[in-house]
């Protein structure tokens, strides 16, 4: 996911269905999980709204660290997106490590998010970092070995080893582009990068799981994942995003779920979704969403909010998912905290309306992620 109506449905490259494989060569489907056991929020932008001041607020009104609240609410893994050298000063390896203490320290567990570029990275923009700009595809290859190992030897070293890592973000276009992009169905470079990334992992820390995600949950989904694993691209749980506005009903969401457990015999995950509250705007910034009702049944209220969690949850576990992770659900306007690392004290933000903490930092009602 990024930030700030720069998404998604029309960006991403159309995905093709590709030829089934031999059956010898299909792996056996991963057990269904019965309840979801990563009960996710990615709160990357909280560190800065805490450093800004900003308070967050249970349902009753009492003031707590909002790691805490979401604790209450039923979260239990934390994922950090980390960018290499963003202007912002945020979310950069020496953020990513000061917080992880954080999360860690309050029982939950790590999932650390890797853009491999110094901004947002999505199936629309996939940039390099400026210190990689003029590398080969050879280098950029240890460039992600190299970088993926000392981030994660670095949580190690502090003792908080992350339990799971992202190869990228959204990356069904490929990343580090132009070298990493998918060309004419031409996965090879991609390859490289992502088995670049695995093996760094596993070197760090051979129990933390490698996710890799793309952005759409529709059947095309199969000519990525099956673009990669002929390169013997290798990975441990497949992650899709799905939001009900750019991606369709939540019964085509749950049988793409299904179809990927199967095919590849690795358990899922819905690594992003989020949904609005209001259809008020409290910053500069226009929303990404903006619409009263922006999927059939949902109103942008609170209750309609929490109506469609619960939906996207039920969806997801019936499907046999492993888990669910909300997208930016502390993110509320909080002044100086916006969506551009290049300007992040002037921009705004385009999600508060998404958050579910309301403008004054409360926890909206209704809210549960539930196993």
């Amino acid at each position: 996911m990024t930030a700030y109506g720069f998404r998604r449905a029309g960006k991403a490259a159309s995905l093709l269905m590709a030829v089934a494989l031999p059956a010898a060569l299909v792996p056996p489907a991963a057990s269904a999980a019965t309840t979801l056991s990563m009960l996710g929020a990615d709160v990357s932008t909280a560190q800065r709204a805490l450093e800004l001041g900003a308070k967050y607020y249970d349902a009753n009104g009492t003031a707590k660290d909002p790691l805490d609240v979401l604790k209450g609410a039923g979260v239990n893994y934390v994922r950090l997106r980390i960018w290499n050298n963003p202007r912002s000063g945020y979310n950069n390896k020496a953020k990513v490590l000061e917080y992880a203490r954080t999360v860690k320290a309050k029982g939950l567990k790590l999932l650390v998010d890797f853009h491999y570029s110094d901004t947002w990275a999505d199936p629309g923009k996939q940039y390099k970092p400026a210190a990689w700009a003029g590398h080969t595809i050879s280098q950029l290859t240890t460039d992600v070995y190299n970088y993926t190992y000392d981030v994660c030897n670095s949580l190690k070293a502090q003792g908080t080893v992350p339990d799971s890592v992202q190869i990228g973000n959204e990356i069904n276009t490929g990343m580090l582009w132009n070298e990493g992009r998918i060309v004419n169905s031409n996965f090879t470079n991609l390859g490289r990068l992502l088995k670049a990334g695995y093996n760094a992992t596993k070197a760090c820390n051979a129990d933390t799981q490698v996710i890799i995600h793309t952005a759409r949950v529709e059947s095309g989904a199969r000519w990525f994942y099956d673009g990669i694993r002929a390169q013997g691209v290798q990975w441990d749980i497949t992650a899709l995003s799905y939001y009900c506005y750019w991606h369709g009903s939540m019964s085509s969401m749950g049988g793409v779920l299904r179809d990927m457990r199967s095919r590849y015999g690795k358990p899922v995950i819905l690594a992003e979704t989020a949904y609005p509250y209001t259809t008020a705007n409290h910053d500069r910034t226009t929303n990404v969403i903006t619409s009263s009702q922006p999927c059939a049944g949902y109103p942008a209220t609170p209750a309609g909010q929490a109506a469609n969690f619960t939906a996207v949850q039920n969806a997801a576990r019936n499907a046999g998912a492993l888990g669910i992770f909300y997208w930016e659900p502390t993110w509320h306007a909080v002044p100086g905290n916006g969506w551009d690392p290049a300007d992040i004290n002037n921009s705004g933000d385009g999600w508060e309306n998404q958050a579910v903490f309301d403008r004054n930092g409360r926890l909206l009602p209704g809210i549960r992620w539930t196993p």
